[in-house]
């Protein structure tokens, strides 16, 4: 019977990417290992799949493929798979560690990296804008400070485990067609640590690990927005088994300032003035958060006119420069008026010739125009 395409038997396009064949073998191997599965054809199935995968993870030999199908990469039929490197690894990490003539494995006791942390830090508008240094305070796990790591209390005997000989893990023989494969599970006596304890801790509970309260001072950049992280190295929690400590991640809570808003990195600022500087145009004082600036208002100033002034937002994140501050003008309409300023303003609008008429458009109009909504 002839053998069906690599490709069809991993269910995969012949375009897909080392990652996706990689993940269509971890599958279908876990789903057909004749340990695992109740099928009849498993075993079958399962030498196809591994076939399959060792020419379509090896480079040169999926080239050949490609080009000259199954007569490019000869017989890879039988028992002649190789399961060392990356097929050691793949069946650890599915299976649990196996041996004989699974090749190499991933041993329980290997270091490992500790858990990451997370926290939220909240920062003024001005604090986000220029950076700060921030005290924080965190839990995390210490080495117990009772039995500085060693989980037994001070005094009681510490014994090689005599179920695992202080591997840590138990080792089950089983043979297979594929040979002869050894399943390791933790140790049920010692959980996997290899020792058993006469007396646990009484601090840890036998942990090694305390948990305690952790005060650092943190750098704020200049520029950070709400939602983006910072990432403090090796401030997470301890690894296991000698394996380096887990990171520490920030997240930036931005309070909202009185009356500037922020978008990306220009800041913006809604500026009321009176109807005559509207008119007759005038030379006022504009806060910013670096201190208040001149601004110019020309004559004739209109309802939603945007002044911007350079360099005045918020600094670029990793990189010189700053955003700039944007000034929409509104033009504030007073709500009562004495009858002097009443007979004005009807003097005005009879010299002006202009009708008094609903207005069709409001500020917030202008607004929407201006920044799409």
């Amino acid at each position: 019977m002839s053998k069906r395409d690599y490709y069809e038997v991993l269910g995969v396009q012949k375009g897909a990417s080392t990652d996706e064949i990689k993940s269509a073998f971890r599958r279908l191997a876990r789903q057909y290992h004749p340990d695992v599965s109740k099928e009849s054809d498993a075993e079958e199935k399962f030498k196809e799949i591994n076939e399959a995968y060792g020419v379509l993870s090896d480079d040169q030999k999926r080239a050949q493929y490609d080009r000259f199908g199954h007569a490019g990469v000869g017989d890879m039929g039988g028992m002649n798979y190789d399961f060392t490197g990356d097929f050691g690894d793949l069946f650890g990490d599915l299976f649990g560690s196996f041996m004989g003539g699974m090749g190499g494995r991933r041993s329980r006791n290997a270091p490992r990296r500790g858990r990451d942390l997370q926290m939220e830090v909240t920062l003024e508008f001005d604090e986000a804008v220029f950076g700060v240094e921030k005290e924080i305070e965190f839990s995390r796990d210490e080495e117990c400070s009772t039995c500085h790591g060693n989980g037994a209390e001070p005094g009681s005997q510490i014994n090689t485990c005599s179920t695992c000989q202080g591997r840590g893990e138990v080792r089950q023989v089983r043979n297979t067609i594929l040979g002869q494969v050894v399943q390791t599970t933790t140790c049920p006596t010692c959980n996997g640590r290899g020792q058993t304890i006469e007396k646990l801790c009484h601090t840890c509970n036998g942990r090694g690990l305390e948990r305690k309260s952790i005060k650092k001072k943190v750098k704020i950049p200049a520029g950070v927005d709400k939602g983006q992280q910072i990432r403090l190295a090796g401030e997470g929690q301890p690894g296991v088994n000698g394996g380096p400590r887990g990171n520490l991640y920030l997240v930036m809570n931005v309070k909202p300032h009185k009356f500037f808003q922020r978008r990306d990195d220009d800041i913006l600022l809604n500026l009321d003035i009176s109807v005559p500087q509207a008119v007759l145009g005038a030379e006022i004082e504009v806060p910013t958060v670096d201190g208040k600036e001149k601004l110019s208002i020309p004559a004739g100033t209109q309802p939603g006119k945007v002044f911007t002034l350079r360099a005045r937002g918020v600094p670029h994140l990793q990189r010189s420069g700053r955003g700039d501050q944007k000034i929409i003008i509104n033009v504030a309409i007073p709500k009562k008026l004495t009858k002097e300023q009443r007979a004005l303003f009807e003097k005005l609008a009879e010299s002006l010739n202009v009708d008094v008429k609903p207005q069709e458009r409001g500020f917030g109009d202008w607004l929407n125009d201006l920044f799409g909504g």
